[in-house]
């Protein structure tokens, strides 16, 4: 028996996911919180605010504006709400989330907890790890509107549930494999969103080609160190799931975390590039959590730490890489 899908959060990626999953289901249901996007897209076949020219098979969606419903009428919810808004929307779910396989599809820390997604989900909402699957990139909303070829990956400890879920994602367009390092994949998709910002504000200031790949080559060295810190089992570094993730996200003009660091890079206060990006830049909250374990756990990294000096302390962004880059090798 197919299981019942619902997707989480009205925002690009969700609505990447929605397109995804249609080629492979009869429906999905579908959480918006704002109804008159709902009402939109039930009269234009198209996403109001992302995405704005895919137009979606509105037959095959079961829309609604409770995350309740959505919840209740679905056997796996893939969680497409940004990080800063997630827990304040889980709480309005009455019933328990027991029983429930949950995929997230986010790149960021939960605020109120300073944990990644699975670690709250498991201790704040009591749901096994083994219920608990991830769905990263390399891949960006935009190219998957327009069914230019991309990659998931898809990391569950439970194999069975995994390979389900990679098997709903694999489509013409979409190419998904398997992984089973379900929190070193976590780790490093929240990882990239910040080296993203860093890559960005070094562009923003006018740093080149040549610096930016020493910068990224350092970056996945760091993240390395870091993920092996906090989760050291047998992993390759350079999967796609690590380094290709980190590419994308640090060089492409889809990335909303390069964009934020581009503007401050370019003489933006943080108050100012935020407020005009339409979309949440996880990295900022990320920038937080990850200095954070770094002071846990008595290890200097270098390249998070200039993120942090940037965004949290306010230092100077042209002195903060001038400093940075003397350290890069």
């Amino acid at each position: 028996m197919r299981k019942k899908y619902g997707v989480l959060g009205g925002g690009s990626w969700a609505t990447a996911l929605i397109k995804i999953l249609l080629e492979k289901n009869k429906s999905i249901n579908w959480y918006i919180r704002n109804e008159e996007n709902i009402s939109y897209l039930k009269n234009h076949n198209k996403n109001p605010n992302y995405l704005k020219s895919l137009v979606l098979d509105i037959n095959k969606i079961i829309l609604s504006s409770s995350i309740e419903e959505t919840v209740k009428n679905s056997d796996v919810i893939i969680l497409a709400i940004p990080s800063p808004f997630l827990d304040s929307e889980l709480k309005k779910i009455k019933s328990s989330l027991t029983g429930k396989t949950i995929f997230s599809a986010l790149k960021g820390v939960v605020p109120e907890s300073h944990l990644i997604v699975s670690e709250h989900l498991n201790q704040v909402y009591k749901v096994p790890f083994s219920k608990i699957g991830i769905i990263t990139g390399p891949c960006h909303a935009e190219e998957v509107a327009l069914e230019k070829l991309s990659y998931l990956t898809v990391a569950c400890k439970n194999q069975d549930i995994g390979e389900s879920m990679r098997e709903s994602l694999d489509t013409k367009f979409i190419k998904a494999k398997l992984s089973k390092d379900s929190l070193g994949v976590e780790y490093a998709a929240m990882l990239k969103n910040i080296y993203a910002i860093v890559a960005g504000i070094s562009h923003g200031l006018g740093y080149g080609d040549n610096f930016q790949s020493v910068l990224i080559s350092n970056s996945l060295r760091e993240m390395r160190e870091f993920i092996k810190t906090i989760y050291k089992i047998k992993r390759d570094i350079n999967d796609t799931e690590y380094l290709g993730d980190l590419l994308v996200t640090s060089y492409s003009t889809f990335s909303r975390n390069r964009t934020l660091g581009n503007m401050l890079g370019k003489g933006y206060s943080l108050k100012a590039a935020i407020s005009e990006m339409s979309m949440i830049s996880e990295g900022y909250y990320a920038t937080k959590n990850a200095y954070e374990i770094g002071i846990e756990n008595k290890i200097n990294f270098s390249i998070i730490n200039t993120a942090y000096d940037i965004l949290y302390r306010n230092l100077s962004a042209k002195k903060s890489i001038k400093l940075l880059a003397d350290k890069l090798n």
